[in-house]
């Protein structure tokens, strides 16, 4: 089916409630393999290509990869730029064709951060793009600290650049290797009584699983940005088809082996979000 956006994806689970994951893609396989586990939930899947993997491959290679691997899925598939850091990334997606950008203006004035945003607002309407922003600093296990999502400044940036997903801090955090950073549900109440906004929340492999689920069933955070733990999940098991066949030396037979073990490792992490019942 061709690709869809964030918002057209957000409405497709709406009547069963729950939340989607936006997996970061770094290449051909492990897309290959998220696509395959949401067709064996049966939920949409949202492709993100971020910082990294657009420094390795080309935007317009990533643009058609996900636009080949939507046309021969069976569900729902968002060709979606993460952490666009300038407007013009934001504008070069959707020349593209992604079907959804983040412009990140989460380390400027609150203003600035307005400003820049409505100028993608205003690009991806045109072209029927969904956009999504950032406000509060998710910062990075051993680096950068999380500065919080104010409710008051949420509100304030919604009145004047209405997004179609706001990504917040709420205690999450990037990069972590272990499920123990829980996200804070004071401060995510709190945003969603200032807000109608579908809410979302980057570095989800730190959230536990349990609190995952709690917040993707009972509150308005509709995505789940997960990265790291796929990242291991794939690093681990290249390296045991590497032990178990010292012999093996074509990338194609090695990668090609590697679709079937992730997508397994990858459906229950999308199943999680969801409601018991409503995947196939």
């Amino acid at each position: 089916m061709p690709l869809v956006t964030l918002t057209q994806a957000f409405d497709s689970i709406a009547s069963d409630g729950g939340a989607l994951a936006g997996v970061v893609v770094l290449g051909w396989e492990d897309a290959c393999a998220y696509v395959r586990a949401a067709e064996k939930v049966g939920c949409p899947v949202i492709l993100q290509a971020g910082p990294g993997c657009r420094a390795h491959t080309p935007l317009s290679v990533l643009s058609e990869m996900f636009r080949v691997l939507a046309e021969g899925a069976k569900v729902p598939v968002v060709a979606h730029l993460d952490h666009g850091k300038t407007p013009q990334d934001c504008l070069d997606a959707i020349d593209a064709g992604f079907t959804s950008v983040m412009y990140d203006g989460s380390a400027l004035p609150l203003a600035e951060n307005i400003e820049n945003t409505r100028q993608v607002l205003t690009a991806a309407r045109a072209a029927g793009v969904s956009v999504e922003a950032e406000l509060g600093i998710v910062g990075y296990v051993g680096a950068k600290e999380s500065v919080g999502t104010s409710p008051d400044e949420a509100r304030i940036f919604i009145e004047q650049a209405p997004v179609d997903a706001l990504a917040i801090s709420a205690g999450n955090t990037h990069l972590s290797q272990t499920d123990t950073v829980p996200a804070d549900m004071a401060v995510i109440r709190a945003i969603e009584a200032a807000v109608p906004t579908p809410l979302v929340l980057h570095g989800g492999s730190g959230i536990p699983a349990a609190q995952r689920r709690e917040i993707a069933l009972h509150t308005r955070v509709a995505k789940f940005n997960i990265g790291t733990e796929l990242r291991l999940a794939f690093g681990h098991t290249l390296r045991e088809r590497l032990a178990s066949d010292p012999d093996v030396f074509d990338r194609i037979e090695i990668l090609k082996s590697l679709i079937d073990p992730i997508a397994e490792r990858t459906a229950p992490v999308l199943a999680n979000l969801l409601p018991e019942g409503s995947a196939a």
